[in-house]
C-alpha cells in the first residue's frame, strides 16, 4: 500500500490527457499553476501521445496497440529524465500502470512490441523488462497535491471556510489497482483531505459515495438511459447531503456530472444546487489563481458564476 512518504516531488512527467485538453483545459493549467507555486520539479513533453484509454475501454484498440503506445511514452519519459509519470486523468493512470505491468510480465507481448519498433528502426523505443516499475513510476496528480498539503496551506490566499464539498475519487484510480491506492481503497479521502486544507467542509461519507459516475465509456453511448440514471442517483445523494461543490480527479467523471447535470435536470424534471470542479482547480483558486485565465471555468457546462460571487472570489 502506498504512503505519503512514497510520493515524489521531482522528475515528474505531467502526462497530458486528451480529455482534459479537449474538455477542461483549466485542469492542466491549474495543476501547472499549483506545481509551480509549490516548487515541484515537473515537465510536459510534446512528444508524449494519448494513452489510448477511450479506444482501449471501448474495445477499439486491442491490448497490443495500447502496450506499444505505452512503451513509446515510457521511452519519452525516460529519455527526457522525467520517468515518474504523473497523470491528470485516472484512466491514463490505470492504462499506463496496466501496460507497464503487462510489458514487464508478458514476454510474448514485450517481444512483439519490440519487434515492431526494431522493424521500423526505432531502437530507442525498445522496452526492456523492468525499465519502468508499475508501483513506483506512476502517480496521479492528486497524490502529489496530497503530499504537499502543508505547503498548500502556507500559500493559501483564499479560505473556503464553510463550503460544503463532496468528492468523487474515480473508479479507475481506486478500483483498478486496488492495492496501489493512497489510503483506504474502500473509503478514499485524498480529495477530501486536500479540500479541508483549503478550508472547505468535506462531507466525508454520503449515500452512494462509492457509486460509479455512470459513464462507463461505452455505456454512456450504448445504454444512455441507464448511464444517466446512475449519475442521477449520485446527484440525488449529493443534493440530500446539502453539497455545494463536487470535486473530481478525472475529466471523464467531470464530464458525466458537469456536462450531463443540465441534461438530467431537463429529462427528469429535477434541479440541483451544486457545481463541479477538479480538485486542482479548487486548490489553484485557493492559492490565488484567476478563475478564468488559469482555472478555465468558462469551459464548464454548469455555471460557476453564482458560486464565485457567493464566495467573494469575483
Amino acid at each position: 500500500m502506498k504512503t505519503i512518504e512514497d510520493i515524489p516531488d521531482s522528475q515528474l512527467l505531467l502526462f497530458k490527457s486528451c480529455m482534459v485538453g479537449q474538455e477542461y483545459p483549466g485542469v492542466e493549467t491549474s495543476t501547472c499553476y499549483v506545481f509551480d507555486k509549490l516548487g515541484i520539479d515537473y515537465c510536459i513533453n510534446d512528444e508524449q501521445s494519448c494513452c489510448t484509454g477511450i479506444g482501449h475501454y471501448t474495445d477499439i484498440f486491442e491490448g497490443l496497440t495500447t502496450a506499444a503506445i505505452a512503451a513509446r511514452n515510457f521511452a519519452v519519459a525516460k529519455s527526457c529524465g522525467y520517468p515518474n509519470i504523473t497523470c491528470l486523468c485516472s484512466t491514463c493512470y490505470a492504462v499506463n500502470k496496466e501496460a507497464c505491468e503487462t510489458l514487464n510480465t508478458n514476454t510474448e507481448v514485450r517481444e512483439k512490441v519490440n519487434s515492431i519498433f526494431r522493424e521500423k528502426g526505432l531502437e530507442n523505443l525498445v522496452y526492456e523488462k523492468d525499465d519502468m516499475n508499475p508501483r513506483t513510476n506512476f502517480y496521479h496528480a492528486v497524490e502529489i497535491l496530497l503530499s504537499k498539503v502543508d505547503k498548500i496551506k502556507e500559500q493559501k490566499k483564499f479560505d473556503f471556510s464553510g463550503i460544503k464539498t463532496a468528492s468523487h475519487h474515480a473508479c479507475h484510480y481506486y478500483k483498478v489497482k486496488y492495492l496501489d491506492v493512497l489510503g483506504n481503497p474502500e473509503n478514499p479521502q485524498l480529495i477530501d483531505n486536500i479540500a479541508a486544507t483549503c478550508g472547505a467542509e468535506p462531507v466525508r461519507w454520503y449515500e452512494d459515495r462509492t457509486l460509479t459516475c455512470g459513464m462507463g465509456f461505452s455505456q454512456l453511448h450504448l445504454n444512455k438511459s441507464t448511464s444517466l440514471q446512475v449519475t442521477k442517483a449520485k446527484l440525488d445523494s449529493l443534493q440530500r447531503a446539502g453539497v455545494e461543490l463536487m470535486l473530481h480527479m478525472c475529466p471523464n467523471c467531470q464530464i458525466q456530472y458537469d456536462r450531463y447535470q443540465p441534461v438530467i435536470e431537463k429529462e427528469f424534471g429535477v434541479k440541483y444546487d451544486m457545481v463541479h470542479m477538479n480538485i486542482a482547480q479548487f486548490v489553484a483558486l485557493s492559492m490565488g489563481a484567476d478563475p478564468y485565465k488559469v482555472c478555465g471555468f468558462q469551459t464548464h457546462s454548469v455555471s460557476l458564476e453564482g458560486f464565485l460571487e457567493k464566495t467573494g472570489i469575483i
